[in-house]
């Protein structure tokens, strides 16, 4: 993933949208139809809704794991947007078991016995081990701007570009949650981050192409009092599908465990 829309701009885009449609997403919940029963809320408010609660509460824990032809990784730890900009990661990839710090914008990535590599945001690809065969302008496919992404942004792009379905409630860790599946094009799909420059969104977009890949997958689980639970990213290319899986566990407001050794 492409570095997504930063918190303020998701609060603003939701609360728009909820101004244009008279009334709050949250209000929307209660809308009723004329004999009296409760009207099924759309698969893209609900997801909208979720979004935005996660990026209220400002911090998650994060389990990520990517599978896929070049085979397989892993994110696990604690992450924080808005006022603190910090996360504390432990990660797997081809290069072994290594610890991502973010720290105000500036990410740390030290593998065992060997000295940390460094980035911003704006660079995060670089610290990707594919990072040889990234598009012009950086671009390696999204695994590093995905992990310092807040998950609720990507949601929030797919509910506004994508056609979300509901494919009903299903148990998850022993709770009955809401389970939505929608895809977008690569275009649209990174079009709704309003932070990438045009000549960025090309490169990413042409990143995609080039492998065969036309559209992008999601999976949206929401659970009780809209909290968002697990996303799921499948992406079908020439070379073969991979898919991202992430499981949020929203932290309490204010309590996102900073960095390690800080």
């Amino acid at each position: 993933m492409p570095p997504t829309p930063r918190p303020a701009l998701l609060a603003a885009a939701l609360l728009l949208l909820g101004a244009t449609t008279g009334c709050s997403l949250l209000a929307v919940q209660d809308t009723r139809t004329p004999g009296g029963a409760a009207a099924p809320v759309p698969p893209r408010q609900v997801v909208l809704t979720a979004a935005q609660a996660l990026d209220d509460v400002g911090g998650a824990r994060i389990d990520v794991v990517e599978e896929g032809p070049d085979g397989r990784r892993t994110a696990t730890g604690t992450l924080s947007w808005g006022a603190r900009d910090e996360g504390a990661l432990t990660v797997t990839d081809e290069r072994g078991a290594g610890q991502l710090t973010v720290r105000d914008g500036a990410l740390d990535l030290a593998y065992q016995g060997a000295p940390p590599r460094h980035a911003d945001r704006d660079t995060a690809e670089s610290l990707d081990p594919r990072a040889a065969d990234a598009a012009p302008g950086g671009y390696a496919g999204g695994w590093m701007t995905g992990l310092i992404t807040n998950p609720g942004s990507r949601a929030y792009a797919m509910a506004q570009t994508g056609k979300l379905g509901s494919l009903g409630g299903e148990q998850l860790a022993g709770v009955t949650v809401a389970h939505y599946r929608g895809s977008a094009t690569v275009a649209e799909y990174f079009a709704a981050d309003g932070e990438l420059t045009p000549g960025r969104l090309a490169a990413v977009v042409d990143w995609y192409h080039r492998r065969g890949v036309q559209a992008i997958g999601y999976d949206v689980w929401v659970g009780p009092g809209e909290q968002l639970l697990k996303l799921r990213e499948t992406v079908r290319g020439s070379a073969g599908t991979t898919v991202t899986t992430t499981d949020v566990s929203a932290l309490a407001a204010g309590d996102a465990t900073p960095p390690a050794g800080t």
